[in-house]
C-alpha cells in the first residue's frame, strides 16, 4: 500500500506540473515559478492536502540536484571559462562579495540571528543561470554582446557557487569558521577542482566519446550517468559536497565531442526531477508565514534587483564596456534562484537556519523571476531615459572612460608578446599546481591510511620516505616542464625588458644574466614549495638529501624520455580544450 500511495503523490505531482508548465508557458513566464506555486497548492500546508508524504518526494527530488548540477556542468566547459576573461570574473567576485555583505546586513536590520543573516546573503549574492539564459534565448537576444558578458557572469558565479556551497557547510557543521581554516578549506577545494579537472579532461572526454562510438543511446546515457554519481561520491568522500562532483563531472564531460547527445539525453531526466526538486519546495512552504514575511521578502527582493543591476552593471562599465552594453547585463543578473534554493536547503538539512527563511528565500526568488523578463525587455528603454536624464558632463566622462579603455588594449606585436606571456604564465600555474596537488595528496593519504601501512610492517620514516618519495617522482615531468617555461619566460622578459638603447654594449650579458635568473629562482621557489608542502610527510634529513638527488640524477638521464611524456599529456589535454565547439543551432 505504501508503494501505491508514492506512486499517486508522484502522479499528483507530475500532473500538476505538466498543467503548470502549460499554464505558465502561455503566460510567459518561468516556469520555475509554476513549479514552485503547484508545491504550494498541493502542500501539506494548503487545505484538502493533495500529496499524503511529502518527505518522499523531497528525497526523490535531490536527486534533481545532482542532475541540475550536472547539465550546468555540461553548459558551463572549461573553454567558455577560459573566454569569460580576468575582468568579468573581477566583476562576479566584486558582485557576489558585495550582495553577500548586502544580505547578511538586512538580515542584521531585521535582528535575525547571525547564522541567519549569513545564509540571507549567500542565497541573494547567486543569480540563477537557468532563468537568465532562458529569458535571453526567449527574448532572441542570446547572441548580443550584453547576453554573452551575462552568460560570462553567470558562468564565473557558478564556479563561486561550489566554493560558497563548500564554506557554508563547513560554517554550518563548526558553528564558525575562522579565516586561516576559511583560506585552508579554500586551497583544498581549489586544488581538488584544479587536479579533477585536469585528470578528467585526459581520461574522461575520450571515454564518454569512445562509448558514444558504439551509437547506442541507453549506453551512453548509464554511462554518464555512472560518471556523474561517481563524481558526487568522490566530493563527498573528500569532504565536499555532492553538488560539487556532479558540476565538476558535467564541466569535464562537457569538453567531449559527444556533448549536444549527452546533454540530449540528460536534458529530459534533468528536467523531470528538476520538476520534482522545485514542487517539493513548494511542499515545505506554508503560506501563513509567507504573509506574515511578505514585507520583508519585498525589501529583500528590491534589494536583490536594484543591488545586481548597480553592482554588475558598474563592474562591466568600469572593464571597458559602454554605459548601455553594461546596464543591459546589470539588469540580465537582477535575479536568484536553482543555487538560492540549494543553499536554502543545505540550511535546513543541517538545521542552523530558521524556518522563516525558507520561505524568504522562495518568495524573493519568486519575485525576482516574475520581474526579470520585463527587466531585460525594458532595457533599451531605461538605458534611453537614462542617457536622457544623465547630465551631458557625465557621459562625456564616460564616453571617455571607455575610450580610453580601448587604447590601452596591447595591439599588434604587442598583443602577440602579450599572448606568449600568459601562456608560458599558465603552464607554469598548471604544472606548479599539479606538482603542490601531489604533496597534499601524499600528505592526505600519511594522515588518513596509516594503519593500512602497519598493516605490511610499515613504520613511520619509512611510510614517510615512501609518500615523499612517491611524490618527487611523480612530480619530475611536472618540475622539468616548470624549468623549461621558466626559462623561455626568462628569455622573453629579457628581450623585452632590457633595450639596447638603455644598456647600450652590455645588453647581451644582462639578457643572458636575467635569462639564467629566472628558472635558478624558480627552482629555489619549487624547492621551498616542495619543503613546505613535504613537511608533515619529510623522511630523516640524510634520507631526504639522497631521494632529491636521485631526483635529480633521474632527471638529468631521463630528461628527454620525461620531456615526451610531458609533452604527450599536454598535447592531450590541448586537444580536448581545442576541438571545435558545438554546430550553430545544437543543444546549449
Amino acid at each position: 500500500m505504501h508503494e501505491i500511495g508514492f506512486i499517486r503523490d508522484l502522479a499528483m505531482v507530475m500532473l500538476v506540473a505538466g498543467a503548470t508548465t502549460i499554464l505558465f508557458q502561455r503566460l510567459r513566464q518561468p516556469v520555475l515559478l509554476g513549479y514552485i506555486l503547484a508545491g504550494v497548492l498541493i502542500g501539506p500546508h494548503t487545505p484538502g492536502m493533495l500529496v499524503a508524504d511529502p518527505r518522499a518526494i523531497d528525497d526523490i527530488s535531490n536527486l534533481g540536484v545532482v542532475l541540475l548540477m550536472f547539465t550546468l556542468g555540461l553548459e558551463f566547459s572549461v573553454r567558455k571559462l577560459r573566454e569569460v576573461g580576468i575582468g568579468v570574473l573581477a566583476v562576479a567576485v566584486g558582485e557576489v562579495g558585495l550582495m553577500l555583505w548586502i544580505g547578511a546586513g538586512i538580515g542584521g536590520l531585521f535582528g535575525w540571528k547571525g547564522m541567519d543573516a549569513l545564509f540571507l546573503g549567500a542565497i541573494i549574492s547567486l543569480s540563477s543561470t537557468m532563468v537568465a539564459t532562458r529569458t535571453l534565448a526567449e527574448s532572441g537576444q542570446r547572441h548580443q554582446r550584453f547576453a554573452q558578458l551575462v552568460v560570462g557572469l553567470l558562468v564565473a558565479e557558478d564556479m563561486l557557487a561550489i566554493v560558497m556551497l563548500t564554506l557554508l557547510t563547513a560554517v554550518a557543521i563548526g558553528g564558525s569558521v575562522q579565516a586561516d581554516a576559511a583560506f585552508t578549506l579554500i586551497g583544498h577545494l581549489g586544488l581538488f577542482v584544479v587536479v579533477g579537472m585536469i585528470i578528467g579532461l585526459l581520461l574522461l572526454p575520450r571515454l564518454v566519446d569512445y562509448v558514444a562510438g558504439f551509437g547506442r543511446d541507453e549506453t551512453l546515457l548509464v554511462s554518464v550517468l555512472g560518471i556523474c554519481f561517481g563524481a558526487s561520491l568522490l566530493a563527498v568522500w573528500m569532504g565536499f559536497s555532492v553538488a560539487l562532483g556532479a558540476f565538476l563531472a558535467g564541466a569535464v564531460v562537457a569538453e567531449s565531442r559527444s556533448v549536444g547527445r549527452v546533454l540530449h539525453l540528460v536534458e529530459p531526466l534533468r528536467d523531470m526531477f528538476a520538476a520534482l526538486f522545485f514542487v517539493a519546495i513548494g511542499l515545505k512552504i506554508d503560506p501563513s508565514m509567507l504573509l506574515q514575511y511578505a514585507l520583508p521578502a519585498l525589501l529583500i527582493a528590491l534589494a536583490v534587483v536594484i543591488g545586481k543591476t548597480l553592482t554588475c552593471s558598474l563592474g562591466i562599465f568600469v572593464v571597458g564596456h559602454d554605459a548601455r552594453t553594461a546596464l543591459r547585463s546589470g539588469l540580465g543578473m537582477a535575479q536568484i534562484g536553482e543555487f538560492s534554493f540549494v543553499i536554502a536547503t543545505l540550511g535546513l538539512s543541517l538545521g542552523v537556519i530558521s524556518d522563516f527563511i525558507y520561505p524568504v528565500a522562495v518568495s524573493v526568488s519568486v519575485l525576482c523571476m516574475a520581474v526579470s523578463p520585463y527587466l531585460t525587455r525594458s532595457a533599451d528603454s531605461l538605458a534611453d531615459g537614462l542617457r536622457r536624464v544623465a547630465p551631458r558632463s557625465a557621459r562625456l566622462l564616460a564616453t571617455s572612460y571607455s575610450g580610453w579603455l580601448e587604447n590601452l588594449k596591447p595591439v599588434n606585436e604587442n598583443a602577440a608578446v602579450a599572448a606568449i606571456f600568459r601562456r608560458l604564465l599558465w603552464h607554469v600555474a598548471v604544472n606548479v599546481l599539479l606538482v603542490v596537488a601531489l604533496f597534499m595528496a601524499g600528505a592526505y593519504v600519511n594522515a588518513h591510511n596509516w594503519s593500512w601501512f602497519t598493516m605490511f610492517g610499515i613504520d613511520r620514516d619509512q611510510r614517510h620516505t615512501l609518500i615523499w618519495a612517491s611524490a618527487l617522482f611523480l612530480s619530475l615531468p611536472m618540475l622539468i616542464a616548470v624549468f623549461r617555461k621558466a626559462e623561455a619566460l626568462g628569455m622573453l622578459l629579457a628581450e623585452i625588458g632590457i633595450r639596447e638603447r638603455f644598456a647600450g654594449s652590455y645588453t647581451r650579458a644582462m639578457r643572458n644574466v636575467l635569462a639564467r635568473v629566472i628558472p635558478l629562482v624558480t627552482l629555489l621557489g619549487l624547492a621551498v614549495l616542495v619543503s613546505v608542502l613535504g613537511s608533515t610527510i619529510l623522511p630523516p634529513r640524510g634520507i631526504a638529501l639522497s631521494l632529491a638527488v636521485i631526483g635529480v640524477l633521474l632527471a638529468l638521464v631521463l630528461w628527454r624520455s620525461l620531456v615526451h611524456m610531458h609533452a604527450r599529456l599536454q598535447a592531450a589535454l590541448k586537444e580536448t580544450l581545442n576541438k571545435p565547439g558545438p554546430p550553430a543551432g545544437g543543444h546549449d
